[in-house]
């Protein structure tokens, strides 16, 4: 007897599903850290590259229409980038604004002016251009995902950020250990990033996540929507122990969007019980979150709510610092600086009264950075994005009841990556710009044409 070809296993995406989720695991482990100068670099641009190359060996199906608006934005951020590395005739890189003092370098050594690209640093240039093939990946892998792999793919996101808070646990009960792939810094609560704010964010998403994997579905499982409420305190426990700002934020912003993602299924459920059960549910939990919290403050554990008390404006380097960025892009408009070459631009400016025995490697505000680094071009590309993701995430408010819920998760996951950027350089993680690329996909799936071509993802 043969087997249909509806009920054959698709090989195509059975084998991008396993590819997808190891490469999620190895950005886990190797992919907490933006600086160009660590190990995890290498190892998560090899596996990309690795199985890129096997996927299209074994599988070379790859239907572009299921992420054809993320796979424009990662093309013309490729395409940008390139451009800035082709070196220009001496007549056209001497005019470009931001470049009289290399051309005052050369004069007084009495070299000739050289052929040079748009990036005053290539180098740097060059590994941002690298970087771009986590997105590349992620998205060849992705495109010939089915529906209910997209779904699994959301839950294993979820059960790595609970990884990621178990291992944040076990630094912040003072266990010592040293990620070799990541610059961490021991005595700070990281969890599997370098950055405490970046882990702050990771942590949110995992408050977005756990109520939409605990109540979908159109009758809930009751331990799955238990385990998800009662995962809620503990993720607010550990962003308040990271000492993130930005961190209470997103976390508050990340618990609201998943509950308003799934309200009809939480009302469902309450109203199931009876008024005084729901009521005291209710009650008992919000109680017990505010007691956690309170217990937390009182045992001086709350890094975050501690440093935000704390915070002396004179004292913030990204405050400080922000005038002389700002004034880096009016220098260097309209063609930028080079993408990824924040760093040693910004030494060439740096005042005296901003000089620390620590260095200022990021402008600590991604929108501006990128302005900075790519001038116009990559300002209306930034536009463009959000653009669409307003657009998107109005199609996706919009979707029919059975048909919403990872389109607006993913809205969410985007919106909660944007407010990070603006004090912080998350997206610049290769984890992270995994994660973005995915909520991208799913989100571009808001398209009522597109889910008729076979890509919806409903809850």
């Amino acid at each position: 007897m043969q087997m249909s070809a509806r009920s054959r296993p698709d090989f195509a995406a059975l084998l991008s599903f396993w590819m997808l989720a190891g490469f999620l695991v190895i950005l886990w482990i190797a992919g907490g850290a933006s600086r160009a100068d660590v190990s995890g670099q290498v190892v998560t641009r090899f596996f990309a590259w690795l199985l890129l190359i096997a996927y299209v060996v074994l599988s070379p199906r790859f239907d572009w229409r299921r992420v054809l608006p993320v796979a424009i934005f990662v093309g013309l951020a490729i395409l940008v980038t390139a451009i800035q590395l082709i070196p220009l005739p001496p007549a056209i890189w001497t005019s470009l604004p931001g470049r009289s003092l290399f051309v005052q370098a050369a004069e007084i050594a009495g070299q000739p002016q050289p052929w040079r690209p748009i990036s005053i640093s290539p180098s740097a240039t060059v590994n941002a251009l690298g970087s771009l093939i986590v997105p590349v990946t992620v998205l060849v892998l992705a495109a010939n995902l089915n529906r209910e792999q997209h779904r699994r793919i959301a839950g294993f996101l979820l059960i790595l950020v609970v990884a990621g808070c178990l291992l944040g646990l076990l630094k912040f009960s003072g266990a010592r250990f040293d990620n070799p792939f990541i610059n961490e810094s021991l005595d700070m609560v990281s969890g599997n990033f370098a950055n405490r704010n970046h882990f702050a964010l990771f942590i949110a998403i995992g408050c977005l996540l756990a109520p939409v994997w605990g109540f979908r579905g159109k009758k809930v499982v009751r331990w799955k929507a238990i385990a998800a409420v009662a995962v809620l305190p503990f993720f607010a426990l550990l962003i308040l122990a990271t000492g993130s700002r930005m961190g209470l934020l997103v976390g508050a912003i990340g618990i609201a969007a998943g509950f308003l993602v799934m309200h009809r299924a939480v009302l469902r459920e309450l109203r199931a019980l009876p008024r005084s059960v729901a009521i005291g549910l209710v009650a008992g939990a919000v109680v017990a979150f505010v007691a956690l919290v309170a217990l937390s403050v009182t045992l001086d554990r709350a890094v975050s709510i501690t440093r935000a008390i704390d915070l002396n404006a004179s004292e913030d380097l990204r405050r400080r610092a922000l005038p002389v960025v700002l004034d880096m892009i009016g220098r260097y408009f309209p063609v930028g600086s080079g993408l990824g070459a924040f760093d040693p631009v910004y030494r060439i400016t740096e005042p005296d009264r901003l000089l620390k025995y620590t260095y200022f490697n990021h402008a600590h505000d991604d929108w501006i950075e990128l302005v900075l680094d790519g001038g116009i071009v990559v300002a209306l590309l930034l536009a463009g994005a959000v653009l669409w993701w307003i657009a998107a995430g109005i199609r996706a408010w919009k979707r029919p009841e059975t048909d919403k819920f990872l389109p607006r998760t993913a809205f969410a996951m985007i919106l909660l990556i944007m407010l990070a950027s603006i004090v912080d350089y998350p997206a610049r993680t290769p984890m992270m710009m995994a994660i973005l690329t995915l909520a991208g996909i799913w989100l571009g799936n808001a398209s009522p044409e597109r889910s008729q071509q076979g890509f919806a993802l409903p809850a």
